[in-house]
């Protein structure tokens, strides 16, 4: 066996940061991986989340990530940031959503509603893969946004809300939620 010190140039092992440019379920795990995620939000949507009982009456928190359900929130097109605006736009909660199949696919937040998806946003891409199977297979999936208007002006806070959301309804375009149901559309 020959030595392996001029191997130098040799391409790296994969690795799994590495992402694949095609397709890669088919039809039936597709299915699978839409239907364990909306069996799971489900459950999260029909628990009532326990009420702690204090001594004193308690005005409660609004920022409660119990009490924000994404299903209940006026839908707007995907394209919503290519409609002129006056403004920056204002402190929120976003949530990515396939109403057919009603799931939450990404929850996000911003400073700036107006101006974050004008950009690169990667999520973007995610949507349009997502679709790009759907379509592929033809089946039916409809992609639309919702916002939370009374998110934390203060950054830290609106962080801390987005982590628990995407914590409480793993929304699986979220990378906190990648090792759970792998990235096959990023």
């Amino acid at each position: 066996m020959e030595p392996q010190q001029l191997d130098l140039f040799s391409p790296p092992p994969p690795t799994p940061a590495l992402k694949q440019e095609q397709l890669v379920m088919d039809a039936d795990a597709l299915l699978k991986w839409k239907s364990q995620i909306t069996a799971y939000q489900q459950r999260v949507r029909e628990s009532l989340a326990p009420q702690q009982t204090a001594l004193f009456n308690l005005t409660p928190v609004h920022c409660d990530p119990e009490r924000i359900d994404p299903f209940t929130l006026k839908l707007v097109p995907m394209s919503f940031y290519r409609m002129p605006a006056d403004s920056p736009g204002e402190s929120c909660l976003y949530f990515v959503r396939d109403t057919t199949a009603e799931i939450v696919l990404y929850i996000g937040e911003t400073c700036r509603s107006n101006k974050r998806w004008k950009g690169v946003h990667d999520c973007k891409r995610y949507v349009e893969k997502y679709l790009e199977l759907h379509y592929r297979y033809k089946m039916t999936a409809t992609v639309n946004m919702s916002f939370w208007w009374d998110a934390p002006i203060k950054t830290r806070p609106r962080q801390q809300l987005e982590l628990a959301l995407i914590q409480k309804w793993r929304s699986p375009f979220n990378k906190e939620m990648w090792e759970k149901y792998g990235q096959p559309f990023g």
